[in-house]
């Protein structure tokens, strides 16, 4: 049994959505996958994470629970200020020990015997694209269909961003609702509105896993900008701007957008100076380009960044040293195959 779920892109409004202002994003044709098999009588669960490291890893659901426990009062520890929080969770599977406990318990489901979660991904980490939002409703999702309980998106929703909580601090929310249901959105204050799939050409381009997690660069900003700057309201006119150019399919003004938007990203201290010597070539030669993440306060990599250009930047990029990867909408979100 295999479940899937899709990375994303946010086309405007990072950070900004953290304050309760609309980010557009939509969902990518790069996934997350969950397999979901029977092993061993005992009630024992192996992760095997071949994207991640190299070795199996086993425990007990006695161990798991333990740990879940150890995990939730590390986030109070965060949430009171006497822990950062990249030590909450500090392996990729210390974040899906967390999850099988929060989808076990919380639909109060019983083993029965042992499971072995084996995952796969070709969602960049760390880059922006919502890499752990989908493998962590992949596995949600394959579990509920594993143990045949109905699935309730509410359900799903709720405990994705409980889970993405340990890793990010605070999630908007944005990604698990993206992964969750696919297509393209406005998303506000847990809110969505669904857009039309955008039309306009489009890149990606990896520039690197940034020094600092989304957890990091979401609370040297909070610290550095606060909440009520007036920055926001701008970032909530481009969202505006940008969801009427994708509805007219006018990719000068979703350009002209894109351009404002990586202006105030940089404004808020999240573009890396190499990240926006690139981008400001990308415009010297007529096109926009933005990154599409939480962007990066430390280091030259800043994640994703997308290109809305008639034609490929690849002679820049390989100036750069940067990959570049064509991107397609899904208009589906986490589901079974």
């Amino acid at each position: 049994m295999r479940a899937v779920a899709p990375g994303k892109l946010i086309l405007s409004g990072e950070h900004a959505v953290v304050y309760g202002r609309p980010a557009l994003a939509m969902a990518v044709n790069r996934n997350a996958q969950a397999f979901i098999t029977m092993e061993g009588a005992d009630e024992t669960v192996s992760f095997d994470l071949p994207n991640l490291q190299a070795q199996k890893e086993s425990f007990t659901l006695r161990a798991l629970r333990d740990f879940h426990g150890r995990v939730g009062r590390n986030y109070e520890e965060f949430l009171a200020g006497r822990m950062p929080i990249r030590e909450v969770v500090r392996k990729p599977v210390d974040l899906f020990q967390y999850a099988f406990v929060t989808v076990l318990d919380g639909l109060h489901l019983k083993m029965g015997g042992g499971v072995n979660v084996r995952l796969n991904s070709n969602i960049p980490i760390g880059c922006g694209m919502g890499s752990s939002a989908a493998t962590i409703l992949s596995v949600l999702r394959g579990l509920g269909h594993y143990y045949r309980v109905d699935f309730r998106p509410e359900w799903y929703s709720r405990y994705s961003l409980e889970v993405e909580n340990m890793q990010h601090g605070k999630a908007s929310g944005l990604d698990t609702y993206v992964s969750l249901h696919g297509g393209c959105v406005r998303f506000q204050n847990g809110a969505a509105q669904e857009l039309p799939l955008p039309r306009v050409p489009l890149y990606i381009v990896n520039t690197g896993t940034p020094a600092s997690t989304t957890g990091e660069a979401v609370a040297a900003v909070a610290r550095r900008i606060g909440a009520a700057n007036p920055v926001w309201d701008h970032f909530e006119g481009v969202a505006n701007h940008m969801q009427k150019a994708l509805e007219h399919d006018d990719l000068k003004a979703f350009q002209k957008t894109m351009r404002e938007n990586h202006r105030l990203l940089g404004e808020i201290g999240v573009v890396p100076g190499r990240v926006a010597e690139f981008v400001s070539e990308v415009e010297a030669a007529g096109s926009a380009a933005k990154i599409c993440g939480a962007g990066a306060v430390a280091g030259d990599a800043g994640g994703m960044v997308l290109v809305a250009a008639k034609e490929a930047p690849a002679e820049l990029c390989a100036k750069y040293g940067y990959e570049l990867m064509t991107v397609r909408p899904d208009p589906l979100g986490v589901r079974v195959v």
